[in-house]
């Protein structure tokens, strides 16, 4: 069984959570339901695969997992662009978050090639 916390690629994930937690904060609160939650399960969803893969028994299984954790940053980078978009986030914070998602994405696919 994988150690999830060494790597380097969930703590990406866990860092992208908690800025999307720190940004969400201040959206308004009819979002509370939709583009708050959204974003926050999205970007949750990331270093949670990872942990879950690295629970599994088979590099297949595990990479299947590092699959699922890169389409929910794939998702996670759209729903920032919708924010920036609707004037919730400024540029700052935007680039901010999308900088770290790219940044998982690419330590994702590293990682399944490995495999």
């Amino acid at each position: 069984m994988r150690d999830y916390k060494k790597y380097q690629v969930w703590e990406l994930g866990h860092e992208v959570t908690l800025e999307v937690y720190k940004l969400t904060k201040d959206f308004p609160k009819t979002e509370i339901y939709g583009l708050v939650s959204q974003m926050r399960r999205a970007s949750s969803s990331i270093p949670a695969n990872i942990a879950e893969g690295c629970g599994r028994e088979s590099d297949s299984e595990f990479k299947r997992f590092l699959t699922i954790a890169r389409g929910s940053a794939s998702e996670l980078e759209y729903l920032t662009i919708l924010a920036k978009d609707l004037g919730y986030t400024k540029e700052i914070e935007f680039k901010k978050i999308n900088d770290i998602v790219d940044k998982v994405r690419r330590s994702l696919n590293n990682l399944m090639n490995k495999i």
